[in-house]
């Protein structure tokens, strides 16, 4: 008993730790609005990629808890404490530890409150999953180590978290919970089986239970697997546009409003341009819509070959397209936007030599100066791009660049 409690108070101790390292630097300010600005585009629009191109891996530590992921372990954990709390108090199978038990389960609902209640929403990001998994496993180990060990009657507590963290998590995270439930198991067993209890008995029960834990998480796996490949295909489906490969409309407003809100908390501004594929009419009129395809496709491939991972990329519609450029002023939206125009000049489609040939027309416009709204700067960027057309297309316009990018012939403007 007094063992029991040892540990017990030693396993607290060691989850508080883990839970201190993971708040201390909760303490220490807010970040700079650089990090959040910097780091938060490149997170997420590298998150959305990994998405809609399959290489997701499904685990949500990555971006943080999701509310119905939070609302099932609540559901979950308060049922469990209450029903075992009942059980233990109503039958009185184990006086000696109930005590024990007891505490247990209260500090089990504290940790809940801390975690879900007390801090603020998304505090711990994904060290929420590594925190919640450790008191999990913990508190299991506790519970069959003060009920029996090998007899107790709570082993399923174990593949009831790691199948549960299956469903939510990458394979490699599983198989690692999957270890440390084994072995989280085999100590309980060890420390709280009786001593009277058979040596062949104590081995059936810890290879059947363990064989179910491993069959369990197994089978969660594939299927959290299976859920996986359907929910990345529906997001590269939404997200997606199927001809060029980069985004497709939707996506891009979302973009700019997660970027004119970034804006607002570091008080920088971003870029944005707009192009338009000049003669794809006449490619489709005249060689018909699998060489305009041709086109776009190439055109697509430029562009995604000259943005950077935390810019976005999107065909708007038809022959035009448009790219979000953050932490960039208009001169290096405009370097960019040449980049891209020479590109779609030289690339290397099978086009007769005597037919039309594509170029593109470009709009650059910057935040706040040029529109404080996505529609606003939508509007601008269509009118800069208009201008490019109507001044005899395959040039750049919208912004004030350096006179020596003028005189040097980089630059070809309205």
């Amino acid at each position: 008993m007094d063992g029991l409690l040892a540990l017990i108070v030693i396993a607290l101790v060691g989850n508080l730790v883990v839970l201190g390292t993971i708040l201390i630097p909760l303490f220490r300010g807010p970040r700079s609005a650089t990090d959040d600005t910097e780091s938060g585009v490149d997170l997420e629009d590298r998150l959305a990629a990994a998405a809609v191109t399959g290489t997701l891996d499904g685990d949500p530590g990555r971006g943080g808890s999701t509310p119905a992921y939070d609302r099932v372990v609540r559901i979950v954990s308060w049922a469990f404490i209450l029903v075992t709390g009942t059980i233990v108090l109503g039958t009185g199978l184990w006086p000696q530890t109930q005590q024990a038990i007891l505490i247990l389960l209260a500090l089990t609902g504290v940790f809940l409150i801390l975690v879900n209640d007390v801090l603020p929403a998304n505090a711990l990001g994904s060290a929420k999953f590594v925190v919640e998994g450790s008191v999990a496993l913990t508190g299991a180990a506790m519970l069959v180590a003060l009920t029996g060990g090998a007899q107790s009657p709570f082993f399923f507590t174990f593949p009831l978290v790691v199948a549960g963290a299956a469903l939510v998590v990458s394979q490699s995270i599983t198989f690692g919970l999957l270890v440390i439930a084994g072995l989280g198991y085999l100590v309980a067993v060890a420390l709280g089986s009786p001593a009277d209890t058979p040596v062949s008995t104590a081995i059936a029960v810890v290879a059947v239970n363990l064989t179910a834990l491993v069959l369990l998480a197994y089978v969660a796996t594939v299927i959290a697997r299976e859920q996986r490949r359907a929910r990345d295909a529906a997001i590269r489906m939404s997200a997606i546009d199927p001809l060029t490969g980069l985004f497709n409309r939707t996506f891009f407003f979302a973009a700019i409003e997660r970027e004119i809100a970034r804006c607002a908390r570091s008080g920088r501004g971003f870029c944005l341009l707009m192009m338009d594929v000049d003669e794809l009419k006449a490619v489709n009129d005249r060689l018909g819509h699998f060489y305009g395809d041709r086109v776009l496709r190439g055109v697509g491939e430029v562009v995604s070959a000259g943005v950077r991972r935390i810019d976005t990329a999107a065909r708007y519609g038809g022959d035009e397209f448009v790219v979000l450029l953050p932490e960039t002023d208009p001169t290096g939206a405009f370097v960019l936007a040449e980049k891209i125009r020479f590109g779609v000049q030289e690339m290397a489609i099978d086009l007769p030599p005597t037919g039309p040939q594509p170029s593109l027309s470009v709009g650059v416009v910057s935040f706040p100066d040029d529109g404080r709204t996505a529609d606003e700067l939508m509007i601008s960027a269509d009118s800069a791009m208009y201008v490019s057309k109507r001044a005899g297309k395959n040039r750049v316009t919208g912004v004030s660049v350096p006179r020596v990018l003028v005189e040097s012939g980089v630059a070809s403007r309205a």
